[in-house]
């Protein structure tokens, strides 16, 4: 009988050893949050701000303006109409001093809430995890964004 109960045990330790790389093998590798939005950051400050439609500055870019827009869904920006609604990531690469933090606005004409992304945060890599000062969310949900003071702002993203 202990025969059998130490061959029982080895074997239920091999299972064990057997089935435990298996799992981990399996599992795929995720990159660590910000690795694409570091990727795109332009290394310093080039005056832009900038917007993609998947999370960590991926998908498709929307585009990067040194300016305001007034109306994301009316076309005649850099952001066109088929980019209202549409950011999940956005990117403050803008000049140090004066207007060097971006508004975003949940309705065009800078209204319907906001919320503010700082020349020193550089980017939101998700921004389903930020609010607008309405409370919406503001994950797919951006129509106007312009240059501000940081004293304009009372609610910053994160």
């Amino acid at each position: 009988m202990r025969k059998f109960t130490m061959t029982l045990a080895a074997l239920g330790l091999a299972a064990v050893g057997l089935a435990a790389p298996a799992t981990a093998a399996q599992a795929a590798p995720v990159a660590p949050a910000g690795v694409g939005c570091d990727n795109a950051w332009p290394g310093g400050s080039d005056g832009y701000v900038r917007a993609w439609d998947g999370y960590d500055c991926s998908g498709a870019y929307l585009g990067g303006t040194q300016g305001d827009d007034p109306n994301w869904a009316d076309g005649s920006g850099v952001f066109t109409g088929s980019d209202n609604d549409r950011a999940s990531s956005v990117m403050n690469s803008g000049y140090s001093g004066g207007e060097d933090v971006v508004a975003f606005y949940r309705h065009a004409g800078y209204t319907g809430g906001y919320n503010c992304l700082k020349r020193g945060e550089l980017y939101v890599d998700n921004l389903s995890r930020n609010t607008y000062t309405t409370g919406y969310n503001m994950n797919n949900s951006i129509s106007s964004h312009q240059w501000v003071y940081a004293s304009g702002c009372s609610r910053f993203m994160s």
